[in-house]
C-alpha cells in the first residue's frame, strides 16, 4: 500500500544527477580508502624493510616505529575531516536538491 508521502526510489535511481552524485561520491571515496590503506600497510613494511629506522630513538623509550604507529590515528581524523569537508561543500548540496525534487514530485521525472 503506497502512502500519498511514498517516493519513487526507481525514479531517483535514474536521475542522471543522482548517479553523478554517486559517481563523483564514490571516486572520492576509493581516492581517500587508497590513502588509508598505503598509509596504513606502510607501518607494516617499514618496519620489515627497515627495521633500524623504525627502531631509531627519538625521545625517551619512545622510536620512530611507535611514533608512526600513533600518527595513523591523526591520519584517520585528517581523512573523516577531508570526507566531512568535501561531503558538506559539494556532496549534501545535490542530495538536498534530489531530496528537494523527490519531495515535490513523489519521486525523480
Amino acid at each position: 500500500m503506497a502512502s500519498e508521502h511514498s517516493v519513487n526510489w526507481i525514479a531517483i535511481d535514474a536521475d542522471p544527477r543522482f548517479q553523478e552524485l554517486h559517481r563523483r561520491k564514490s571516486r572520492f571515496l576509493w581516492k581517500l580508502m587508497a590513502i588509508s590503506v598505503v598509509y596504513y600497510f606502510l607501518l607494516p613494511i617499514g618496519a620489515a624493510y627497515c627495521p633500524r629506522l623504525f627502531r631509531a630513538q627519538v625521545w625517551g623509550p619512545v622510536n620512530f616505529g611507535i611514533l608512526f604507529a600513533l600518527s595513523e590515528f591523526v591520519v584517520a581524523w585528517i581523512i573523516a575531516y577531508v570526507y566531512c569537508r568535501e561531503a558538506s561543500l559539494r556532496f549534501d548540496p545535490m542530495a538536498e536538491e534530489l531530496a528537494r525534487t523527490a519531495a515535490r514530485s513523489g519521486g525523480l521525472p
